[in-house]
Order: structure tokens, then C-alpha cells, then sequence
């Protein structure tokens, strides 16, 4: 594990600089969070920059559209960007970070020709169709029916927190394909276009007030078979590689920004008096020593990729797990330096993220999901009954 940076990973880094502070400041102001057609727009309109500037898809591979990046390259775009305060990738995060990857390592040469450009560009948006009601954390107890017929499937059942469905075009979906088989067979990963007929979105209102998830209701939705990625009932497989993408990088911009926080709640705590406070003080340094230790360890899982090919390994469930905790613990400490009368206050952001903070232990796949993979796939433990 070699955690410097070359020379030339140096050179990238000064380059990608000097690019944001050309652009930064010429972008419109961000949207209303509630006008989706308007951030949508908003953040295609960005992507397209990065696409033409050629840090579009920057770790994926060439043949998939990409510029062929290492893993070293993308973390340094990632944190140079969040440092910047550029846009985040926003409703693009599913298409670049969860189906394009997958599509790139388990796609054929059409369904890429097909999908990883108009992603690329921003052309088009996906959402994720994978939780469902009644499954709550188990994934493989989905119960979405998709029945052959002819060439396509006629899928019917629910789902649940589909990330941006209400201005996707696509939807990287997960059906049942054999109901007869065990659980974490019989399942199968399908490209559903959003406009097919049969599809009712409903955006579910979330504690902070947002309305980034939908349920999605499926009524004999037609589905060609053509887009189905992986073999039938291999979707299993094909979902657990589009969760290692989800738990390798996706978060890295995000603790560039904790960090940032942790910097501002000390020079808020200066301010109003509170750093006087030696409790709140070894608080806030035990904060900075978690974060400082996540980089780390964000770090040791891009030099694992590099070595594996790209396909982050299950460390990301370790990162993930940690992450989800120390989150929620450094917006209970903004709560301890703002008061009560800052930290609930709707109108300032410290108090959106702080709720916004309470969803990590169970997005991306939960606490508890997590340590049962680090316990069977790192530390070898035998399966829970």
C-alpha cells in the first residue's frame, strides 16, 4: 500500500485546480431543492461541462466511454471538487456511480454502446429500483414478479426510496424471475425505461422535507428482454456488484465535507464561547482524528481496487459502517456548539444535514447489513441463523 501521490497524480490535481476556478464561477445559482425539472437541469448542465472538459466518467474504463483514470486519480477529482464546492452529481448519481459502472463491467457491447454515453453526457438520468416494502433490509426477499413473454418480461409489484424517480429516464430495476428458487437466486437485473406504460410514481417526503425518493408501482410493465444485464436470474451476482461501486467511492466526496464541517463548528465554537468547554473540545478532536482516519482507509481501498482492477472490494462495507456512525455523531456535536435554538432551526443548513445525517445507518444498505458482510467476508465468521 503506497498512500503518497506521484508526481503525475500531482500534476493532475494542479490541473483539475486550475479548470474548477475557471468554471466555478460562472454557474448559474443553484435551484429551489424543490423544483426537481430544475435541478435536473442544473445538474446535467454540469455534467455536460465535465463531459467536455473530459472528467466525465474519469475512472471508467475507455471502451466504456471513460478516460481510463486510476482509482488514485478519481479519489483526487473527488476531493478536489468537494473542496471547490462544485455540484455535487445530484439526480446524476445512480446513472455515474451505481447502473453505469454495472452496465460498463457486466453489460454486452450494445447495452453499452447504448447507455454509458447519454450518462456520460447527462443526457439521461436513472433512479434505483431495488428496496421494496415488504423486504425491508433483505434484498433478496424481493417479491417484484417479472414473467416471460415472448421477448419481454411483464413485470408487476412495488418499490420503495427510488432515488430521483420522478425525473429518471431509466431505472436499474431487480425482478423475480423464478419464484421457486432460493431467495438469492431466481432474481434478475433489468434497464426499465420510465415512460413505459404501467408505471405510477408517488415522491415520498422525507424528515428534511425533500422529496428526492419515490415508491414506484409496477402494473404489467413491459420490459425487453434485450434489457436485461447478466444472465437471467444471475441478478443477484450482477446487484452485488453494483453495491460494491455504491460503498467503494460513492461517499468519498462526503467526507471531504464533514471535515469542512468539523473546521467551521471549530471556528463556531472560538466564536460564541464554547471552546472553552474541554469536554467539547477533546469532542471535536476525536472527531477530527475519525475523519482523518476514514481518508485513510478511503485511501487503502482505492490502492485494493487498483490492484483488483477497478471493483472496490467489500472494505467499503467497513468504510461504509463507520462512516454512517461518525456522521450522526459530528451533526449531535454541531447540535452542542449552535444550542438548541441553531441546531433546529429549518432554515439553516446545519440543522437540514443533521437530519439529513440520521438516514446513513440505513441508505446504501444498513448498519446491520454491513457488519453480517464484514463479519462472513472479512473476518470469515460463520452465517447467522
Amino acid at each position: 500500500m503506497d498512500l503518497a501521490y506521484t508526481e503525475a497524480e500531482e500534476e493532475f490535481r494542479r490541473r483539475l485546480r486550475e479548470w474548477l476556478a475557471g468554471v466555478l464561477p460562472g454557474l448559474p445559482p443553484k435551484p429551489s431543492p424543490d423544483d426537481w425539472p430544475a435541478r435536473r437541469a442544473y445538474d446535467t448542465a454540469w455534467q455536460r461541462m465535465l463531459y467536455d472538459a473530459g472528467y466525465a466518467g474519469l475512472h471508467w474504463p475507455r471502451d466504456a466511454g471513460g478516460q481510463g483514470a486510476t482509482p488514485t486519480q478519481h479519489l483526487i477529482f473527488l476531493e478536489e471538487t468537494e473542496k471547490a464546492g462544485a455540484p455535487y452529481v445530484g439526480a446524476n448519481f445512480v446513472g455515474l456511480l451505481h447502473a453505469g459502472p454495472t452496465i460498463a463491467a457486466e453489460g454486452t457491447a450494445e447495452q453499452r454502446a447504448r447507455w454509458l454515453p447519454p450518462v456520460l453526457r447527462g443526457d439521461e438520468i436513472w433512479c434505483q429500483g431495488f428496496s421494496e416494502p415488504d423486504a425491508g433490509s433483505d434484498l433478496a426477499a424481493l417479491r417484484t414478479r417479472a414473467v416471460r413473454d415472448g421477448d419481454d418480461y411483464v413485470v408487476s409489484g412495488s418499490k420503495i426510496w427510488t432515488s430521483h424517480a420522478e425525473v429518471a429516464d431509466w431505472c436499474e430495476l431487480l425482478v423475480r424471475t423464478d419464484p421457486g428458487a432460493p431467495k438469492h437466486r431466481g432474481i434478475s437485473w433489468l434497464a426499465m425505461p420510465m415512460d413505459a406504460p404501467g408505471i405510477t410514481v408517488r415522491p415520498l417526503r422525507t424528515l428534511a422535507g425533500s422529496t428526492e425518493f419515490a415508491e414506484v408501482f409496477l402494473d404489467e410493465v413491459r420490459v425487453p428482454v434485450r434489457n436485461r444485464v447478466g444472465a437471467e436470474n444471475d441478478g443477484w451476482r450482477v446487484t452485488m456488484v453494483t453495491l460494491s461501486f455504491e460503498r467503494g467511492t460513492a461517499f468519498v466526496g462526503e467526507v471531504v465535507a464533514c471535515r469542512r464541517t468539523l473546521e467551521a463548528l471549530a471556528a463556531e465554537a472560538r466564536r460564541n464561547g464554547r471552546w472553552d468547554d474541554p469536554v467539547l473540545r477533546r469532542r471535536l478532536g476525536r472527531l477530527n482524528a475519525e475523519f482523518r482516519a476514514l481518508w485513510r482507509l478511503t485511501q487503502a481501498n482505492v490502492s485494493e481496487s487498483e490492484r483488483t482492477g477497478g471493483v472496490p472490494g467489500v472494505g467499503g462495507s467497513v468504510f461504509k459502517l463507520r462512516y454512517s456512525g461518525i456522521r450522526q455523531e459530528l451533526y449531535e456535536a454541531a447540535a452542542e456548539v449552535l444550542g438548541a435554538e441553531g441546531a433546529f432551526d429549518l432554515d439553516r443548513e446545519w440543522a437540514l444535514d443533521r437530519l439529513s445525517s440520521l438516514s446513513y445507518t440505513i441508505a446504501a444498505g444498513t448498519s446491520q447489513i454491513q457488519r453480517n458482510i464484514v463479519a462472513e467476508r472479512i473476518l470469515g465468521l460463520p452465517k447467522g441463523r
